[in-house]
């Protein structure tokens, strides 16, 4: 398993009560030693005691032992400062930006030379919502995109599906430990994804305690989804005066926060009376900068959407994996 003492540094920290992504993008902009670190946390976290030096070593020791344990699941951790780091799209506040990234499979997936777009969209998907999601995304595959998305049921699961069937990269970011696979129903799918040269991701090295920090946690996730892509595309969703599917309207929610551009599948002729594409019409109607990708000229729209420039947000001070 690859990672550095960088990332077991910002690890720990982040155990403690009060530091969060925030507070360690502000710090973690140089090597540091433990030392400074831990006065640092003691000037800034809400702990009722002093953190010791020996303390801080012994949490580094405890979280690179269940790292060891967890190894057959995980490849490697990277963390900000460390080279290779993913660097997100979009512009996002400090409390926002991911830090530290668990991973199986081809990391540089992430990279910034790759044409990453997000595919995602509601659980329940009809058939024809199905064909119309498959012929698009193999129209990305076939112009060299890689396809990102978040391994959950419906919408999702079709994006990685056909990314594999049509021989093409995806990648799959989690709400949960790599250990740990979310939904249970993909597991197959998660490793047929990183047999065929795909990449998983998650922020977590541990499973949730309670049902509201994993809720927590399919937020961060949809986040992500948007801050690792150069595009989201919504396949079809339900709106948000509509039951279920909050995932889809989250992850659009915040590509549009990031200045990342968006785009929907529509076509009004067949689709004005719909339910399932109620999202994709109030985002139409909500934003003018929205791109439209029509389901009837799929290969039109996917070479206009691929000229689509990306706002990114690089960050720097990076050091190599040991």
């Amino acid at each position: 398993m690859k990672f550095t003492e960088n990332a077991i540094n910002i690890i720990a920290v982040s155990t403690y009560k009060g530091i969060g992504k925030a507070w360690i993008t502000k710090n973690f902009r140089s090597p540091m030693s433990e030392l400074e670190i831990v006065e640092l946390l003691n000037s800034s976290s809400k702990l009722d005691f002093k953190i010791t030096v020996k303390e801080f070593i012994n949490q580094k020791e405890l979280i690179k032992e269940k790292l060891i344990k967890l190894e057959r699941f995980i490849d490697g951790v990277i963390a900000l400062g460390d080279d290779n780091f993913p660097l997100h799209r979009g512009i996002v506040k400090d409390s926002e930006k991911p830090v530290c990234i668990f991973y199986r499979g081809d990391l540089s997936l992430l990279n910034r030379n790759s044409k990453n777009v997000a595919v995602i969209g509601l659980l329940n998907p009809d058939e024809e919502i199905e064909k119309i999601e498959r012929e698009f995304v193999d129209e990305l595959v076939k112009n060299g995109v890689v396809i990102v998305s978040g391994l959950a049921l419906g919408c999702d699961t079709i994006a990685h599906k056909q990314a594999l069937e049509s021989n093409g990269k995806t990648v799959a970011i989690l709400p949960s430990p790599l250990s740990d696979i979310l939904p249970k129903k993909n597991y197959k799918l998660a490793q047929e994804i990183v047999a065929r040269g795909g990449l998983l991701i998650s922020e977590y090295l541990t499973i949730h305690k309670s049902n509201m920090e994993l809720r927590g946690r399919y937020q961060e996730r949809d986040r992500l989804q948007a801050l690792y892509s150069d595009l989201i595309v919504l396949v079809a969703s339900y709106s948000k005066d509509d039951i279920g599917d909050s995932g889809s309207r989250l992850a659009m929610r915040y590509a549009k926060e990031y200045s990342i551009p968006r785009a929907v599948i529509y076509n009004e002729k067949r689709f004005y009376n719909n339910p399932k594409y109620n999202l994709n019409r109030q985002i139409i109607a909500e934003d003018p900068n929205v791109y439209i990708v029509d389901c009837e000229n799929i290969s039109s729209s996917v070479s206009k959407i691929l000229r689509i420039k990306p706002t990114i947000k690089y960050q720097v001070t990076q050091r190599k994996i040991v």
